[in-house]
């Protein structure tokens, strides 16, 4: 994974697309630190399909979390009684 500083990206920016399509993820840096990765787009799609969202958004979403979690009314499995002796 080669590192651009950020006036090289915004020059070669061609050149910067081809090298994270063939050779992967590239870093951009701004003042030596790290900013951000260019990944191809498969590598986007597979990382976006394996995300789980985070205990705050659950949180703070605004639907009802536990939709899922309750069957519908009467459409529960329920265990046979079992006679005590």
């Amino acid at each position: 994974m080669r590192i651009w500083p950020v006036q090289d990206a915004k020059a070669r920016f061609s050149e910067l697309l081809d090298a994270c399509v063939t050779a992967g993820p590239q870093v951009v840096s701004r003042r030596g630190s790290e900013t951000a990765v260019l990944v191809p787009i498969e590598e986007w799609r597979r990382l976006q399909a394996a995300a789980r969202p985070s205990l705050k958004q659950l949180l703070l979403a605004g639907s009802a979390r536990t939709d899922r979690l309750v069957p519908e009314r009467g459409k529960a499995r329920r265990r046979r009684a079992v006679a005590l002796r």
